[in-house]
Parts: C-alpha cells; structure tokens; sequence
C-alpha cells in the first residue's frame, strides 16, 4: 500500500486515546490495589475470629454449668471443673450453646462423623446438612495436636472454617467442634466497593473523554488551520492567513506565524519584482545592440566602430546593472558586523574619500563627536552611495557638502546638494528598485538609492529627503545610537513597491 492511500490517525484521537488510557491505567491499579488490600484485611479478620474459638473452646473445657432442678430456677447455677464433664456429647452440647455465632457464621458438633449439635441459624443447617463438607471438616480434625484454618466449598458458597478436635477423658467416641464463617458474605462489601469504584471510573472516563475532545479540538485547532491555510497558498496567491481569536497563547502562535507569513510573501514579492525589473532593465540594452547589429554595414567601417562602441557601452551598462544588484543583494541578506563606531572619524574618513568624485568642490560642514553601534563598512558604503548620486544630479562646479550630527537617541549622516531638488510626489518612489524622479535622466542602474534604504533600515534606520535652502536636496540617513534588539536583516519590499516603480518609470 502506497504512503498516500494509508489512512492516517488523526492526533487529536492519538492524544486523547493515549490520556485515557493513562487514566484507565491508573484507576484499574488503584482500584485493584485498594480491593486486594481491603479483600486481605476481611480474610485475616475472618482467621482471627476463628482462631479466637480455640480460646473460647478452652473456657468452655475448664467450667462447666449445671442447673440444679431447685424451685429458685435456673439462676442458682453451680460451676463445676471441666473434667467432670460425663462425655463427648455433654462437651459438645455445652460448646455450641456457649459460643454465639455472629452474623455469617456457623457452629456445629460432630460426634464420629455425625453432626450431633448445630447452631439455630441457616448457615448452620446449611453446613450440618453438607455430609462433603462435613467429612472435610473431621478428616483435617484427625490431628489432634494443630487445628488449621481451611477453605471448602460448600452449599452456601466459600466458606473459611476451623475444625477443632474435642477429646474427653474416658470417652473413646471422636468429638469436632466445628466453627465456620461464609467468606463470601463477608467479602460482599469489598466486592460492592469494587463494583461501585469502577463504576465511578468509568464514569469518570467518559467526562474525561467528553471535556478531552472538546480540550484537545482547542488546542489542535491551530494546526488544522494551519493546515488549510498551507493548502490554500500557491505561488500566485499568498494572502492567506491564520485566524487570530482570543487573547492565550494559541492566538500568540497563530499571530506568529501570520508574521511568518508576511514575512515570506514579502521575501518573495521582492525576488519576483527583482526578476521582473531585472528581465525589464535588461530589455532595453539587449534590444538596442540586436537593433544596431542587424541595420549595421558590415562593409563600411565607421558603422562597424560606431555599432561596435554602442555594444560595449550597453554591455558596460548591464554589468554595472548586475554588480548593483548583487551588491543590494548582499546589503538585504548578510548579517550585519555590528560594533562601535566613531560618528567624527567616519564623517572625515567620507570627507577624504568624495573628494576624489571630480567636478565639485566638496565640504565637510560638521562632524558630530560620539559613538554608535553599526556595521561600518555598510555606514562608509551607504555615505559614499548618497555622495555619488548627489555628485549625478548637481550642476557641474555646484559645491556639496556632507555632515554628521548626534543626540542622545539618534545620529544623522547627511549630503546636501544645490541641483534641482527632489519634488515631494517622488520622496518615497526614488528609494525603490530602479527608481528615479522625473526630471533625473542621468544613466545609472537606479539601485543606489535602494542600497542605501536596505543599508539604513538593517540598522533600524530610515533614509529621507528634504529640500536645501536656496534649492536643492539633502539626503539623511537617521541611525539609532543604540542597536539593542536590532533585526540584522531589512525589511523586504512589498509587492505595492513594483506598482510604484512602474509610474516612475512608465
């Protein structure tokens, strides 16, 4: 049979099953431990009482009573030494008019083999008329030095009895007293104990049972939610998401993974509108040189030179494309080498390396003195990011200056420029991939501004823009002092950015 027709046991029936057969364990041992205790203590309570009738068959043995035929009645009675006892008979008859029998019980005496006297009572009769039981009871008697507790089956049902041999001076006949007790009757409590103990137990286990389904349906709900949930995303369609109900922590789980969620389709949506911009971007180069390779004049060689400088600048252009993306890949994925760094020291180090960009005259305004927590070399790159864009879209001669300023909570890393500015329709767009305000027509891969955000967001910053006094834009990169609890990988674009990206570039 294949793994997909097996049918599988639903966990909620394995965990309910194995909770109650855990419960059923435990009320079976308790319920047999309690009943194999209190079925022995009944038993020794039963051997004690018979034993106690040999004791009882000694008094009878060391006085005797005779009633003296005297008109004051049968109150003047006369004790009289055991010995004296005529016979067998006369012992005997005295024993079982002595010793009362308790409930349950039976006394009788047995004269060779006979039963001679019984108690008035049905066990008695019962017993006495058992000619089985009676030859057991004077067959273990033939030992006159012990008397043996026994059990025998007899017409009443179990019965535990004692038969006690009876010998008197100058008598030869056999005398048995005989004293039984019906262990059944007596074991009757414990018997209905037990019966009424697993009825309480299964009783028990059926509410357990009920409220268990109902419990563990709670508990599991979330998995099967889950379940639907993965059935019901495709790689078109994620919006799907886990009900978030109540307040415990079967909500916080779903919560958890409706994040998760979020989080993966955002992940995704970002690689498919990368593929989507990159097949986009890559378009138009490839289309220009197919263009100018099938009008070209393999004859004439100024054309085969000019076909041949557009190829390599479109090729030039395409890898700078693919550096750029690998490069905003690696600042969206890696993990962050976070560590102190000197604000002052990296505003003079971006000082001294822009003034290598040729074409304006560079100026450090302000370096902040201070200490935060980030990665450095990502800080350095998105600086000089925000340099070389400011460097494209200012007026050739046009001074830019770059700053640092910190407070308690935040750092700001900013390059101002004197170009044309940024409109503020365009403020959020030109940070998405490929990405440009209108009036910027400079070549470029239109991912620096992408690099930077990606940068600034790993260290739970931001990256805005505002205008320059007397025209112009200044860039800021926001930084928080602190990286306490930072998230070392950024936020992923969402699927709206590509909507955004199209109106720039449409």
């Amino acid at each position: 049979m294949s793994v997909r027709g097996r049918r599988t046991i639903p966990a909620r029936v394995l965990i309910l099953g194995a909770i109650l057969a855990v419960a059923a364990l435990g009320f079976a041992i308790v319920g047999g431990v309690t009943f194999l205790a209190q079925r022995d203590r009944t038993v020794q309570e039963i051997d004690d009482r018979l034993l106690s009738q040999i004791d009882a068959l000694s008094q009878v043995a060391e006085l005797r009573v005779v009633v003296e035929g005297t008109d004051e009645g049968p109150g003047n009675a006369v004790r009289t030494p055991a010995d004296e006892f005529a016979d067998v008979s006369e012992f005997l008859r005295a024993a079982v008019q002595r010793l009362i029998t308790g409930p349950h019980e039976a006394s009788i005496g047995v004269i060779d083999g006979v039963v001679a006297y019984r108690a008035a009572n049905d066990l008695s009769a019962q017993l006495a008329a058992d000619e089985d039981f009676i030859a057991a009871a004077v067959e273990a008697a033939a030992d006159p030095e012990s008397a043996q507790i026994t059990d025998a089956a007899a017409v009443p049902g179990t019965v535990r009895y004692i038969a006690v041999p009876v010998p008197v001076s100058g008598d030869d006949r056999q005398g048995v007293y005989i004293r039984a007790i019906d262990a059944a009757a007596e074991l009757a409590p414990v018997t209905a104990s037990l019966v009424t103990f697993t009825g309480a137990a299964l009783v028990t286990l059926g509410a357990m049972g009920v409220v268990g389904w109902f419990v563990t349906g709670r508990i599991l709900s979330p998995i099967q939610r889950m379940r639907e949930t993965a059935n019901a995303i495709t790689p078109t369609d994620l919006r799907a998401r886990l009900p978030t109900d109540g307040n415990d922590d079967l909500a916080d789980l779903s919560r958890t993974v409706n994040s998760m969620l979020d989080r993966l389709e955002g992940s995704i949506d970002s690689q498919r509108q990368l593929l989507d911009d990159v097949r986009h971007e890559l378009k138009t180069p490839i289309t220009i040189v197919r263009g100018h390779l099938e009008m070209m004049d393999v004859e004439n060689p100024a054309d085969v030179a000019g076909t041949r400088d557009i190829g390599i600048a479109e090729l030039d252009r395409m890898t700078r494309l693919v550096e750029d993306i690998d490069l905003l890949s690696s600042a969206e994925a890696d993990q962050f080498d976070i560590s102190l760094v000197e604000v002052g020291d990296l505003t003079l180090r971006v000082g001294d390396l822009v003034g290598a960009i040729p074409g304006h005259p560079w100026q450090v305004v302000h370096a902040a003195r201070g200490v935060i927590e980030g990665d450095e070399d990502r800080l350095l790159q998105a600086w000089l990011q925000l340099a070389d864009n400011a460097a494209k879209y200012t007026p050739q001669g046009a001074p830019i200056e770059i700053g640092s300023d910190l407070d308690i909570t935040t750092a700001r890393l900013w390059v101002r420029d004197h170009g044309p500015g940024i409109p503020p329709a365009a403020r959020r767009r030109i940070f998405h991939r490929f990405a440009r305000a209108d009036h910027r027509t400079v070549g470029g891969s239109g991912l620096g501004l992408a690099i930077v955000d990606a940068i600034a967001k790993a260290h739970q910053g931001t990256c805005v823009v505002t205008d320059t006094p007397g025209g112009g834009a200044t860039f800021t990169i926001h930084l928080p002092v602190s990286q306490a609890g930072a998230e070392t990988l950024p936020s992923p674009v969402r699927a709206g950015d590509v909507v955004l990206q199209r109106e720039a570039t449409g």
